[in-house]
């Protein structure tokens, strides 16, 4: 699955603060992810996060 930076995506489970949707801020092995509620970051290896995604909300732009 192509992943791109600023890409905004539901993830299955709600965050702790009940946002749903997260950007994308860094890619490679393991991806960059910022809450778009509450703007926490965290890193998730790209296999776990391409499991988790539900669906894509906006697309980024191809770099």
């Amino acid at each position: 699955m192509p992943l791109y930076r600023n890409d905004i995506v539901q993830l299955r489970k709600p965050h702790a603060c009940g946002g749903d949707t997260w950007r994308i801020v860094r890619l490679g092995a393991d991806i960059g992810l910022r809450c778009e509620t509450c703007g926490r970051r965290v890193l998730l290896p790209r296999a776990e996060l391409e499991r988790r995604i539900k669906r894509f909300v906006a697309r980024g732009v191809d770099e």
